[in-house]
């Protein structure tokens, strides 16, 4: 086992400058800190997170600064109906040399990265969406009979309009599964809408710094999977879980309200956000308070409402709170 004064110095250290990569971010993307908190946390565990906002609200100003900050290699893809799966992962075209000999040659599409902005990937067809599929799952893409690896690490940050569904092709379950959080951007309030009126329109505009590097982050992912969870945390994240199935007894009560409640997956994404909330306040072990805080991003995107209680008006955020509350005997997460 490993040394335990040594583990707490790693994650102290890695708390530092987790916290100078929080302050280079915010000097551009303002007043959304809660979102800064999902999205890192998604990337120190390894994850892809699916941002639901608004036109407008810097979803791809943050998208850019991340790249920066964390110095990986950045790829943005605009998804349109058109949108072929070849669009993505790359084509091989054939070449004529100089002495008439033709040979293939395998010209990388944008998906070869380190940082992928899939940017409104709903408005892609089916096809084309689960072009990513292997990529987000796996980190390689099967192209010709070739298995292809992508960047070390791969991170997918696709971005979703919550409000306008015309033209679009949503998400299959399976998919929105592969994200490890759903990360919910709302308008900034008024002071904080001051502060991007003050430093956005003026001559010049602040601009973040490189704090990690490629390297850096695969170490910090390391870090994290190696932070313990007590056991009093592993049976909350547990009980939230299950008590979001309409199958399992512990679910019973929303058996009206749920056509499907989330898998396995929910529980590990859980079991690493958790850690990662805990390293990005600069503490050592994480707590109930965290699973409580984490369920919304890690459960909504998993779930889906019955007709019967859409008829009602009922909302999945209102039941996650409702389950956060019975589960965990907290008050429900803001």
């Amino acid at each position: 086992m490993a040394d335990p004064t040594q583990l707490v110095a790693e994650i102290e250290t890695l708390g530092a400058r987790l916290a100078k990569a929080k302050a280079s971010i915010n000097q551009r993307f303002i007043g959304q800190d809660k979102v800064v908190d999902q999205v890192l946390a998604s990337m120190l565990c390894g994850g892809h997170a699916l941002l639901v906002g608004l036109p407008g609200l810097g979803k791809t100003l943050l998208v850019d600064t991340l790249s920066t900050v964390m110095g990986l290699k950045g790829n943005r893809i605009q998804f349109t109906p058109d949108l072929m799966p070849a669009d993505i992962l790359g084509s091989e075209v054939l070449e004529t040399a100089a002495d008439g000999s033709r040979a293939f040659r395998f010209i990388e599409g944008p998906v070869f990265c380190q940082l992928l902005m899939a940017d409104e990937i709903n408005r892609a067809s089916p096809r084309t969406q689960s072009a990513l599929l292997q990529a987000m799952q796996e980190k390689e893409v099967t192209i010709a009979g070739q298995h292809r690896a992508l960047g070390r690490p791969f991170h997918v940050l696709a971005t979703q309009n919550p409000i306008e569904q015309e033209g679009t092709y949503p998400l299959p379950e399976a998919q929105l599964d592969r994200f490890l959080l759903q990360v919910n951007v709302d308008y900034p309030t008024r002071a904080h809408e001051r502060d991007i009126l003050l430093a956005t329109t003026g001559a010049t505009e602040s601009e973040a710094h490189q704090v990690f590097s490629a390297e850096e982050l695969l170490a910090a992912q390391t870090v994290l999977r190696r932070m313990p969870v007590g056991d009093q945390v592993v049976e909350a994240i547990l009980d939230l879980v299950r008590a979001c199935r309409p199958g399992e007894p512990e679910g019973r009560d929303l058996a009206g309200s749920l056509s499907w409640g989330p898998g396995p997956r929910a529980a590990q994404a859980l079991m690493l956000t958790v850690r990662a909330r805990a390293l990005l306040d600069g503490r050592l072990v994480p707590s109930i308070a965290d699973v409580a805080a984490m369920a919304k991003p890690v459960l909504e995107h998993r779930m889906a409402l019955s007709f019967a209680a859409r008829a009602r008006g009922e909302t999945l955020s209102s039941l996650i709170d409702r389950t956060i509350s019975r589960s965990l005997k907290l008050e429900a997460a803001a």
